[in-house]
Formats: C-alpha cells, sequence, structure tokens
C-alpha cells in the first residue's frame, strides 16, 4: 500500500497530481482560466481590468505559464499598438468543469470557512 502510494504521488515530475496543481492551483491561474472559460477571448488589458488586483507583470508571468502549458492560446496582431487576446485552448476547455465545481464549492462553504477561521483564532488567543 505504502509504495503504491509512493509511487503515484511521491515524485512532483512523475506525479501528475502534484504536477498539475502546481501550475494550476496558484492564486491566479485558477482565476484566469475561469474568467476565459466565461467570457472567451480577452485581450491583455481586459483580463487585468477583470481581475483588478493583479500587477501586469503578474499577469504576463502567470499567461506565459499557461500558455507553456498549453492551456491557452495567445494570438498576436500585426499593428500597431500590437494586440494581443487569449483564449482557452480544447485542454483549457477540459479543465473547467473541475473549476468550476471547485469554484462552486468555494462560493457554498466560504462562510463556513471564514467562521472556523475566526474559531480557531479566538481559541488560539485564549491559550
Amino acid at each position: 500500500m505504502k509504495k503504491e502510494i509512493l509511487r503515484k504521488f511521491g515524485m512532483i515530475d512523475d506525479c501528475p497530481v502534484r504536477n498539475v496543481l502546481d501550475r494550476v492551483g496558484d492564486k491566479w491561474s485558477i482565476l484566469v482560466i475561469t474568467i476565459l472559460g466565461e467570457n472567451g477571448t480577452l485581450r491583455f488589458n481586459e483580463l487585468n481590468s477583470v481581475i483588478g488586483t493583479i500587477s501586469q507583470k503578474m499577469l504576463a508571468v502567470t499567461l506565459k505559464t499557461l500558455e507553456a502549458d498549453g492551456l491557452i492560446s495567445r494570438k498576436i496582431y500585426p499593428q500597431v499598438p500590437p494586440r494581443v487576446e487569449y483564449t482557452l485552448t480544447p485542454l483549457g476547455e477540459s479543465l473547467l468543469p473541475a473549476m468550476s465545481s471547485l469554484v462552486e464549492w468555494a462560493l457554498v462553504n466560504m462562510p463556513v470557512i471564514k467562521a472556523s477561521r475566526e474559531e480557531y483564532s479566538n481559541r488560539k488567543e485564549l491559550i
């Protein structure tokens, strides 16, 4: 049993779950994928405006990572200034049902999680 678990989840390079979560489980990737899933193709500044709280540098890094993983595609239009659009690839679209489930779960359970955090914080203060 332990050997099978180690083989399945042990090394990040060989573990699909850890590898994928490492890439898309950060603060911004899930949000970008979800926004593109709901809105279709968007330009860089449109994504930046919708998210609001992300720096341009962090958005650029996130988009490059998602593009490298094949989850989004980038189309550059040869004009001045250059127009760049981002769209989910079929692989990125195949991730949407899992993302939607996670988003729905978070929306439903966030009040309970916040209450639990507050209760935990209050208990720690008493110790």
